[in-house]
């Protein structure tokens, strides 16, 4: 009888080891028969390796030695599962939890049909868990930003049907050896956000498909690692999404400068100091041609 395919699921751990435990333990009850599950603490200050390595004795941990961002963390995870012949990798956030049938849903939807590189899932919100953080995206040229559906609405059904061509979201993102293979790792020089946005759009252009799928459902605590609209989190999303901008519609720069600067003035009179403080920061450093972890300031 042929065996279904293997799976290793990437957790990436950076100074979060109880959302990992509470991730790995959601992760156990998975219907999907044949899967691994690989921790990887993204160098670590708070004493996460030694006490996931005490409570998790039976799962593979690997170190990388220093704060790699999300997307150096979980390339050295996907490297070490191709390595080990897995047919399809999950990258799943530490602060994610996941429904029993999430990841059958996403290994279903991509068996019946081989052209799609990676399929992601509906997320909810950790703490409202009936009220959608994610349903999928679109970006479309011209826009700085994709479009992010579903952000903060009830789920009424409203997005149950499957859909290719989708932006999906890093917190939950299956994509296949074969693809990983022909696209290539997620880039790295963005340290954090955009880098699942970025991914998506270089499958599109070689010619791959993405899948959101509904009935896969994970529930997700939201901005655990930088803090929700701290300096970090707009500094990052600002500089790469500028990044992102350059290489798939550059025309549409300068036009995105002035807007930024508007949108950061906005940001002054409402008082909101680190939003206009990471917008700015940011901004600078896209023009300095700055990448990998923020400098310190």
């Amino acid at each position: 009888m042929k065996q279904p395919p293997l799976v290793y699921i990437v957790v990436l751990n950076w100074n979060g080891w109880q959302d990992t435990l509470a991730c790995v333990a959601s992760c156990r009850a998975l219907q999907w028969p044949n899967f691994r599950i690989l921790v990887v603490d993204n160098g670590s200050t708070d004493g996460s390796e030694e006490i996931l390595r005490r409570h998790l004795a039976d799962i593979k941990i690997l170190q990388t030695g220093a704060n790699l961002g999300f997307s150096g963390g979980n390339n050295v995870g996907i490297r070490h599962a191709l390595e080990s012949n897995a047919d399809y990798v999950w990258l799943l956030n530490n602060d994610a939890e996941v429904a029993p049938e999430a990841l059958s849903r996403l290994v279903e939807a991509m068996e019946s049909d081989p052209t799609v590189a990676m399929s992601g899932s509906k997320i909810y919100l950790h703490h409202d868990r009936q009220r959608l953080n994610f349903a999928g995206g679109i970006w479309d040229k011209g826009r700085l930003r994709p479009r992010l559906l579903g952000a903060n609405q009830l789920d009424r059904g409203q997005f149950d049907e499957q859909c290719e061509g989708r932006v999906l979201s890093g917190c939950s993102l299956l994509v296949s050896a074969h693809a990983v293979r022909e696209i290539g790792l997620m880039e790295e020089s963005y340290f954090l956000y955009w880098e699942d946005t970025e991914w998506c759009v270089r499958a599109h252009r070689l010619g791959h498909k993405t899948l959101f799928v509904p009935k896969s459902h994970v529930w997700h605590k939201v901005s655990a690692s930088t803090g929700k609209d701290s300096f970090a989190q707009h500094y990052y999303y600002t500089r790469n999404g500028f990044s992102f901008l350059f290489r798939y519609g550059p025309v549409w720069v300068p036009v995105f400068i002035i807007y930024d600067l508007l949108y950061s003035l906005k940001c002054l009179a409402g008082g909101n100091s680190q939003a206009l403080k990471g917008f700015l920061f940011g901004l600078v450093g896209f023009l300095r041609g700055e990448t990998g972890p923020i400098a310190r300031r």
